[in-house]
């Protein structure tokens, strides 16, 4: 579980590199008021990690590492320009929706192999389905929010990966789990 600093320095990070993309001749300690953010011992150390954007409650990008072998500070703040500048699912985050975007930082735990559908716990874990070239996952949250079953779950994962909604059940597809501490921003009415 990440304190309360290091969720305050996660969400720091990841706006600030959004930011910094919009005024690059000021650094992300002048970004934050002038006071650069010492970043703990606990988020040097290699790990996975997304970045959602909402802008008025509607997603805008997300983007992250399943894992990776950067210090988890590196890995957020390049999965947040990310997700604002480069998911092909929407046009680059501009100025003035960066300045009303709502992040959301999700630190993932390492993956663990399903050996069998009944280990996932909706809204708790985030799947990962692979098969051959094919992957797709999907953040623990996204189930909760829609209220899906477990079923439909895997159903919508598969679907993530570009496969028919079935073939979670086929014998060459792979089923990790993960769990995520989520840290998200308050939204201010």
């Amino acid at each position: 579980m990440l304190t309360d600093e290091e969720k305050r320095t996660l969400l720091g990070i990841a706006r600030g590199a959004i930011l910094c993309a919009f005024r690059p001749r000021r650094s992300n300690a002048e970004l934050s008021e002038g006071k650069p953010t010492p970043v703990p011992e606990s988020l040097r150390r290699p790990g996975g990690a997304f970045v959602t954007i909402r802008h008025h409650g509607e997603l805008r990008g997300c983007i992250g590492y399943v894992e990776s072998t950067l210090p988890l500070h590196t890995v957020v703040a390049e999965v947040a320009e990310k997700a604002a500048f480069h998911d092909p699912r929407f046009h680059p985050l501009t100025e003035r929706e960066a300045e009303e975007m709502v992040l959301e930082v999700s630190v993932l735990s390492p993956l663990a192999v399903v050996n069998s559908p009944e280990e996932i716990r909706v809204g708790s874990h985030g799947l990962l389905l692979e098969q051959g070239a094919f992957r797709g996952l999907l953040l623990p949250q996204v189930a909760a929010e829609y209220g899906w079953t477990r079923e439909q779950f895997l159903e919508h994962t598969a679907r993530k990966a570009g496969l028919p909604q079935d073939a979670w059940r086929h014998p060459a597809t792979t089923l990790y789990l993960f769990s995520a501490d989520v840290v998200r921003e308050e939204v201010h009415a």
